[in-house]
């Protein structure tokens, strides 16, 4: 219970930071609401005396006052709704930003690893859109709370032993808590096959995965494979919301022998002639709005509950982002490289394992070089890219940039300096002009520097194909939006890596994966002149991971990554010469050339 109320503190403090006006409204106006209606039962009980003793003047009163406070029930509730939904929709807002915010605002990516962090992103998506029912629980409490008072008192003027009809409320909330408490186990339980169920949607209605499903074949074991996880699902819950429902109805038992001998002693006072006919009319009202009251107590808690346990699961989120950031001290990254990167015996374990994804790599990156890192899929290629972006951080040992390690860099400020185009490029369903500027925020609408990027890019053709340029809306989210081959999105994509014109770390991971081996050789021919210049300038990296031999042999240094570890590095020529590794798959490529 000190968990519920905390959360609902916690709920009126997010009203009230949205919108304190609309707060007090409905909180105002549902609570007029609620405490009109015992207030309508006890004079409901005097017109009724009035009509009885023959006092039509009275009885005429009294019913004026009894039609202004039905009014008041019945439409208050309605008024608050405005507000209280108003609230709402700014709330989930927030609430979604904060999701937002917390995936991708934080430093690194190691949460994105883990399955606690998938589990929680999955129960708290469908939870944001419950803010309309947690803030009508929060502002029907209030006036709850006190139409129970008006309706203990007014009872309690009858007869003391009635006021055990309020009391016996509390076995349906208590059980109204128990069977929440259940539920929101199960929706923890079944949090990972439900993941995985929504993952197997998004990919069957995706157009981009539609013609490999096809050619496999894959339909029905799509669909074998999504009815099976929300078959375990399903009954999941299906267990857990008959449990509650047993529950609720035990407590609901209780309530309903003290409603029915409530009326059994009112009604016998009423025979003996202890009470008027008006007196047993506003005990019938009362017990009825009791009734509704327990039951209204019930549902209202067991949305405040729920809504907590959405706030308690955010927390947890954000310890989770948190535990996986680490404060980086304020030192400022260099104008340009004079040494270059050194790596130091680092290694590097993804969360939830212990097997390492990289060990004991120590390497150099001299100040104004090419460097080229190859070896086969799973080595630990991509691994060190993200390393060296700051998007992990080493397990063990350090990266050095001339001397500083990453660790004392403002992780902002050094991806400031940085320029990257990955293998799994983000497909940025915007105009042309921003799906490329995104590049360089601050030119993001700068056309002459677009169109540099495409010009450096050598992608100038996919622009010149859409109907409106720049202008051409891209994506098929959108209705007008024109869709791309997967090589037209990359092309952009390498536009955009190449938006800023000074970074200190070029890194292009496997960017031209969709062009054939001839266009990607002569485009990497120009990034190795550019990458020269560049260095030139400001001692800047230029670091590039392909599995196409003929495109890394331009480069200054090249590191081969075997099993999370760098066996060889060199020059093409003396890793040839070396007749090791990197020889032995050149040669394996050249064959399939000839």
């Amino acid at each position: 219970m000190k968990e519920t109320l905390s959360g609902t503190w916690r709920l009126l403090s997010i009203a009230w930071k949205v919108d304190w006006r609309k707060t007090v409204t409905a909180a105002v106006l549902m609570t007029a609401g609620a405490v009109a209606a015992p207030l309508l039962a006890a004079f409901l009980g005097l017109m009724t005396d009035a009509v009885v003793d023959g006092h039509g003047g009275a009885a005429g009163g009294y019913g004026i006052v009894v039609a202004v406070l039905a009014v008041v029930t019945l439409s208050f509730g309605n008024f608050a709704h405005v507000a209280y939904f108003e609230l709402a929709e700014l709330a989930e807002q927030h609430f979604v930003e904060d999701l937002i915010t917390l995936s991708n605002g934080s430093e690194g990516i190691e949460h994105h690893e883990r399955s606690d962090y998938a589990d929680l992103v999955t129960v708290l998506q469908p939870e944001s859109r419950r803010f309309p029912n947690a803030f009508q629980a929060l502002f029907s409490l209030f006036g709850l709370i006190l139409a129970v008072v008006f309706t203990a008192v007014l009872l309690a003027r009858l007869n003391p032993l009635l006021l055990l009809l309020p009391l016996a409320a509390v076995p349906p909330l208590i059980a109204g808590r128990k069977a929440e408490a259940v539920t929101d186990r199960a929706r923890t339980a079944t949090a990972e096959p439900t993941r995985i169920a929504l993952n197997l949607f998004r990919l069957s209605a995706n157009a981009r995965f539609a013609g490999e499903l096809r050619v496999f074949r894959m339909s029905d074991e799509l669909r074998r494979r999504h009815a099976e996880l929300w078959d375990t699902t399903s009954r999941g819950l299906w267990r857990a919301n008959t449990r509650a429902a047993a529950v609720r109805a035990g407590g609901q038992t209780v309530f309903g022998l003290a409603y029915m001998g409530a009326m059994i002693l009112v009604i016998r006072e009423a025979i003996s002639g202890r009470h008027g006919v008006g007196d047993v009319v506003l005990v019938i009202s009362l017990a009825t709005q009791v009734n509704r009251q327990v039951a209204s107590a019930v549902n209202l808690l067991g949305d405040l509950q729920r809504m907590t346990g959405t706030l308690r699961r955010m927390d947890t989120m954000r310890d989770v982002v948190a535990r996986a950031d680490v404060p980086a001290a304020r030192q400022t990254p260099p104008e340009r490289f004079t040494r270059g990167i050194r790596l130091d015996d680092v290694g590097f374990a993804y969360p939830g394992t212990d097997a390492p994804a990289l060990s004991g790599v120590s390497l150099a990156l001299p100040a104004g070089s090419t460097v080229a890192v190859i070896g086969e899929n799973g080595a630990g290629k991509s691994t060190l890219v993200k390393l060296l972006c700051g998007l992990y951080r080493p397990t063990r040992g350090r990266i050095l940039l001339d001397g500083t390690d990453l660790r004392e860099l403002p992780t902002e400020e050094w991806r400031e300096r940085i320029a990257a185009g990955f293998q799994d490029f983000v497909r940025f369903e915007l105009p042309a002009r921003h799906t490329v500027g995104v590049g360089d925020l601050p030119r993001l609408d700068d056309d002459a520097a677009v169109r540099a990027a495409l010009e450096k890019a050598h992608a100038t053709d996919v622009v010149g194909q859409l109907s409106d340029g720049l202008d051409t809306q891209l994506g098929t989210s959108w209705t007008e939006g024109a869709e791309l081959s997967g090589g037209q999105w990359q092309k952009l994509a390498l536009g955009r890596a190449l938006m800023r014109e000074a970074p200190l770390l070029l890194v292009l991971d496997e960017p031209t994966s969709a062009l054939d081996p001839e266009a990607e050789h002569h485009l990497f021919e120009r990034y190795a002149t550019q990458a020269r210049t560049l260095g030139a300038s400001t001692g800047a990296i230029t670091l590039l991971v392909s599995h196409r031999f003929s495109t890394v042999r331009m480069a200054d240094l090249i590191i081969v990554v075997r099993d999370g570890r760098v066996v060889e590095t060199g020059d093409h020529a003396t890793l040839m010469k070396a007749d090791g590794l990197y020889a032995e798959l050149f040669e394996l490529q050249a064959l399939a050339y000839k």
